[in-house]
């Protein structure tokens, strides 16, 4: 037994050798990178990319070590020749003058690459000087996204940590395959539109075990997402979990075969949220199943608000021509901060259907909440608290 055990370690151990072998590394100091928090290192990093996807037909590896290292808008770009782990070691700095930017809306940004995976790291945005501008009302131009995957295939990022983003921290666009992995956000809770994740136009993503503390949807979804999965998130502060806003423009795609279970949410402004502009739209929303969820002190643990129309422009007087149907709530516990803890403000033209409530357990202060449902057509079970509406 013991001998056996000998050769399988051996075998294993070969097994890594073999693997890592073959691994072609690019540590960006050598391309001139500096982690001084001063130096532009701009350059470097771009340099080091260029060496790992243009130049190498073997599994590359970029390596960012320990320390801070500044970077204006930055372009990572294939399809490259090779799969690309990208491991971060350090941290990497934005400008502390957020019109650096410009108006591309993106500080790091990966476009038309496949087979890539982005591995630990640290990323300030520096957004404090962006959201004070906002906060004055001037016409803040620039403000930019932390870190965006942009038509980008298998590709997973695990043990990320994003801090102070100027706008949404980590955005998935137009994107197949993508498991994001161990990733934490922090924002404060009033930083204007500090997204935590958001995923558009993009199929079969996965989202697991994150801590997503922000100023606006803690994960927002947009149109086009087919097959998100999310599982073990911490939500909040924050504007909860959203799908939506949808109905923007009246040829949309829709959201379909989203689930989420096993999460927390505390003192967020919502939960369970889907939303759409009240205008009309081609757009759906179907199959979306939410299970094992608890709520701390949230403000709108569930809620379906078709009538979404910030400043009244654009959308009064109108009905919501989003269709939304098959949405499941399954064993939802916890508190409410409000006394309204379930809210179903469906469209008059396009009402909700098939909404599903199983084993619904929310209280507000102590007591036993309200519900309110409009346009909504579904079924219960289990046990329903507040009193079920539908």
């Amino acid at each position: 037994m013991g001998n056996n055990l000998l050769i399988i370690i051996s075998l294993i151990l070969l097994l890594f050798h073999q693997t890592n072998a073959g691994l072609v590394t690019f540590n960006v100091i050598k391309f001139g990178a500096k982690g001084d928090e001063k130096t532009d290192s701009t350059k470097a990093f771009m340099d080091a990319w260029k060496s790992a996807c243009d130049e190498s037909v073997e599994a590359t590896r970029i390596f960012v070590p320990k320390g801070r290292y500044l970077l204006k808008e930055i372009d990572f770009r294939g399809p490259c020749l090779s799969s690309i782990i990208f491991k971060i070691d350090g941290t990497l700095v934005a400008p502390d003058d957020y019109t650096v930017h410009g108006d591309s809306g993106n500080w790091i940004l990966f476009a038309q690459v496949s087979k890539l995976s982005v591995v630990g790291g640290r990323l300030d945005g520096k957004g404090g000087g962006f959201w004070e501008c906002r906060d004055s009302g001037k016409d803040c131009h620039g403000g930019a996204r932390s870190i965006t995957f942009r038509s980008v295939n298998d590709t997973s990022i695990s043990g990320l940590l994003s801090v102070n983003s100027q706008l949404m921290h980590l955005v998935i666009n137009g994107c197949n395959n993508v498991k994001i992995r161990g990733v934490q956000i922090i924002a404060p809770d009033l930083s204007p539109n500090t997204d935590g994740i958001h995923v558009e136009g993009s199929n079969n993503v996965t989202i697991t075990t994150c801590s997503i503390k922000t100023g606006d949807d803690c994960i927002s979804i947009g149109p086009g997402t087919k097959n998100l999965w999310m599982d073990r998130i911490h939500c909040g502060p924050g504007h909860g979990i959203s799908i939506g806003s949808l109905a923007k423009e009246f040829e949309e795609e829709g959201v379909e075969n989203v689930t989420l279970i096993n999460s927390l949410f505390t003192g967020s402004n919502n939960g369970l949220r889907i939303k759409s502009w009240a205008r009309p739209s081609k757009g759906f929303v179907r199959n979306i199943n939410y299970r094992n969820i608890v709520m701390r002190n949230v403000e709108n643990p569930i809620l379906i608000d078709q009538y979404y129309c910030p400043d009244n422009i654009g959308c009064p007087k109108q009905s919501s021509g989003v269709k939304i149907s098959d949405v499941t709530y399954q064993n939802v516990q916890g508190t409410s901060a409000t006394k309204t803890a379930m809210e179903f403000d469906c469209s008059p033209s396009t009402p909700c259907t098939g909404i599903k409530l199983q084993d619904i357990k929310l209280t507000y202060l102590n007591k036993q909440p309200q519900s309110i449902c409009h346009n909504v057509r579904g079924t219960t079970s289990g046990v329903i608290t507040p009193v079920n509406c539908l």
